[in-house]
């Protein structure tokens, strides 16, 4: 195994790891954001008003983009076990 291998599995695969968590971060993202606008125009000082829609939000986007994220993780997967036999030799 070369250098070379290695690098492209390792950004492969921290490429995979940015794209599955901001699938899942970024819309938790956006809904604190408008909570947080929301609450600085009405000054309502709760902490644990933004904790629910975030959560709630989070929890839509495992279940909606769940397949789409077990689908990648196992394409990657089955293209790095594909590739044994050629980083091996």
């Amino acid at each position: 195994m070369t250098p070379e291998v290695f690098v492209d599995i390792l950004r492969d695969a921290l490429f995979l790891v940015i794209l599955l968590v901001c699938a899942i971060i970024v819309p938790s993202l956006l809904v604190g954001l408008m909570v947080a606008i929301f609450q600085a125009a009405t000054s309502i000082n709760e902490q644990t008003l933004s904790f629910l829609p975030r959560l709630i939000v989070t929890l839509l986007a495992l279940i909606i983009g769940g397949h789409w994220l077990v689908q990648k993780l196992m394409d990657y997967t089955i293209r790095l076990v594909s590739s044994i036999p050629s980083v091996v030799s």
